[in-house]
């Protein structure tokens, strides 16, 4: 009589990582979308420069603020009613951003729709992390991460086949309603993964002590710094690839051909190293991917020929996803059991700071005169200051087991 709920419970863990991928494919579809519409959806609504800037990055804003109260709630609630609640939000807000008329209802749909994105990311996490056994912690958040690059894939497909024959509200219309289809699943097949408490169990510490207290000052500076550099190159390359690329003299669509391996090599990259990881540890591993992508930077920054810029590409996105979604699997380990969901937020959110930073340095380099090179070649000095605060953070962080 017992084997049928517990192979019912079986049934529903195992629906809890699909399920988080699925979302974390929406988020990557809607974050994305805002940028392969933003050439139609400008002119429609009359913005200018200068209002489109602040109307896209309200998106970004949103989405760290969003990452902080996610976290701090994921401490403190059931993880499927808030991951419900974020899914919800951010769905119709994207269907807000479909009908917005104007700059004001643009902005703050977009910052309505980064809120329920940055809720969503740490919970995801903590969600992984609680289904995984240990052995597959970084491997089962690494594969979950990878929707985003999917779903980034996804919009940019929708945008170059339903363009011609749709409006551009049209990437919005899929990207809300979808995650309010998704909703049913959420409430029936996600599993409730944090289970009651022992009575002995300590309760979530304050913000500063679970961040800085025990002896985790260093390791918590060392994390923002390192997610903040390496998003920083991250969203660089996911912005300015394919205008770097043809700045070589190359066509257009080199350009395009460059960031499809990126962005295919970073799933793979990411699926890769969160296997090693979980077998040896993330301190060799993490530091070999810095390596590699201190070696692909320096080779966009002398490749002119489009095989090998395209085998560059390639190892950059390899390298840097796997390094970034590894560390999202190995770091929440670094603090306790009752407080990883705010260390978490904490972290995406200071990450975030690095994504908006990305393409405003490239603009700012270009604009200064450097060449698509140099650009590149400016990012190695960054890419050596993560690796090394990734591995120093490594060597000096220890595992919080629960």
């Amino acid at each position: 009589m017992t084997a049928i709920p517990a192979a019912k419970a079986a049934a529903r863990t195992g629906a809890a990582v699909p399920l988080c991928f699925a979302v974390a494919l929406l988020e990557g579809y809607d974050i994305q979308a805002i940028g392969v519409a933003a050439p139609k959806l400008i002119p429609a609504l009359g913005l200018s420069p200068g209002e489109a800037g602040i109307a896209f990055g309200g998106g970004m804003a949103g989405l760290v603020v969003g990452a902080l109260i996610g976290g701090w709630l994921a401490d403190r609630m059931g993880r499927k009613l808030l991951l419900a609640a974020a899914v919800a939000m951010f769905g119709l807000a994207t269907l807000a951003t479909m009908v917005a008329a104007d700059y004001p209802s643009l902005l703050a749909a977009r910052l309505a729709t980064g809120l329920g994105l940055g809720v969503a990311m740490p919970v995801l996490v903590a969600i992984a992390l609680e289904v995984a056994g240990p052995a597959k912690r970084t491997r089962t958040v690494t594969a979950m991460f990878c929707g985003m690059p999917a779903g980034g894939a996804s919009a940019a497909l929708f945008a170059a086949f339903a363009f011609d024959h749709f409006d551009w509200r049209s990437i919005f219309l899929v990207g809300g309603v979808l995650p309010l289809l998704l909703l049913p699943a959420l409430i029936f097949l996600m599993p409730e993964t944090r289970g009651a408490k022992p009575a002995a169990a300590a309760p979530p510490e304050g913000g500063v002590a679970t961040l800085f207290g025990g002896g985790r000052a260093l390791v918590t500076l060392l994390l923002w710094l390192t997610f903040g550099l390496t998003l920083l190159v991250l969203y660089l390359l996911l912005n300015w690839l394919p205008s770097l690329v043809t700045a070589r003299g190359l066509p257009a669509t080199a350009g395009a051909q460059a960031a499809m391996a990126f962005n295919l090599a970073s799933v793979a990259g990411a699926l890769a190293l969160g296997r090693i990881v979980d077998r040896v540890g993330a301190r060799a591993p993490v530091a070999m991917a810095y390596l590699g992508l201190l070696a692909a930077m320096l080779g966009l920054a002398l490749s002119q020929a489009l095989i090998p810029i395209l085998f560059c590409a390639a190892a950059a996105g390899f390298c840097l996803l796997g390094a970034q979604y590894s560390l999202y699997g190995v770091t929440p380990m670094y603090y306790p059991a009752a407080s990883r969901g705010l260390a978490t937020g904490a972290s995406v959110a200071v990450g975030r700071l690095g994504s908006i930073a990305g393409p405003l340095v490239a603009g700012q380099l270009l604009g200064a005169g450097f060449t698509a090179g140099g650009v590149a070649a400016a990012m190695a000095p960054v890419v050596v200051v993560a690796g090394l605060a990734a591995t120093l953070m490594t060597l000096k962080a220890s595992l919080h087991e629960r």
